[in-house]
């Protein structure tokens, strides 16, 4: 289902519309947004319409990106707290300072020594709730400043551990360098932080080379609206161009 070939009065956007939207690769979420805003108002003829996202996805990652409109965005916080679910691929033997590839490989490690059972074996020393540093490339915030701005600065601002909670951690496929997974996590999880760190628990080092987001809470991927007839037009270089 096109996005952008459904339609929607005004008065249902302002009285709040909930939308499932799966987020090309590429995309920012906040250009997603922009985009979806900028469309809605056109579409109902509004001057002034409200529009959030229940949850950051990386540029990099696809999937689920709930979206709320008008009055519904007073319910974003009860959407964020809900349980997620991935899929995605962590990329063993090499490490980048994004922890994705966002960035490019600063260091490669062995993995000959690496077993299945052993890589099956470290799946349970990441479920149920553990404590997980958050990537200096990330967009959370430190003395109001974003991390990333401090990465690409080159500082290395002390960050804190979260507590989070992996309640599901199963892999789906093993062809080494490559191990493919089904995560189910809380709020605030750093799939991209679990990769690295579940590199140094096999004794090497790992990155995040695929995530989707394929639920948050009862919500599926399977049931959201693509954005197709935009993205099938436009390369992730010049999606910017298209938001205004």
């Amino acid at each position: 289902m096109d996005f952008f070939k459904q339609s929607f009065t005004a008065e249902s956007l302002l009285e709040g519309q909930l939308l499932l939207i799966d987020k090309p690769f590429g995309w920012t979420s906040f250009q997603v947004v922009n985009k979806i805003r900028w469309h809605l108002k056109k579409q109902a003829d509004l001057k002034k319409l409200k529009v959030g996202h229940a949850g950051t996805l990386d540029p990099l990652a696809t999937g689920l990106l709930l979206i709320c409109t008008g009055k519904k965005t007073k319910s974003i916080e009860t959407y964020q707290n809900q349980e997620k679910e991935y899929t995605g691929t962590f990329y063993l033997g090499a490490t980048t300072p994004s922890y994705d590839l966002e960035t490019e490989q600063d260091q490669t490690y062995p993995i000959e020594h690496i077993t299945e059972e052993q890589i099956l074996k470290t799946t349970q020393k990441f479920t149920g709730q553990i404590e997980q540093y958050p990537p200096l490339f990330s967009a959370l915030k430190k003395d109001g400043k974003r991390l990333y701005e401090y990465a690409r600065q080159g500082l290395n601002p002390e960050i804190k551990a979260r507590q989070v909670m992996i309640s599901e951690f199963n892999v789906q496929k093993i062809k080494l360098p490559e191990v493919e997974f089904l995560i189910r996590c809380s709020k605030g999880t750093y799939i991209r932080s679990l990769a690295h760190d579940f590199g140094k628990a096999l004794d090497s080092g790992a990155h995040l080379s695929a995530l989707r987001r394929t639920k948050i809470g009862n919500f599926t991927v399977e049931n959201s609206f693509n954005m197709d007839s935009v993205y099938d037009e436009n390369s992730p270089k010049n999606i910017s161009l298209k938001l205004n």
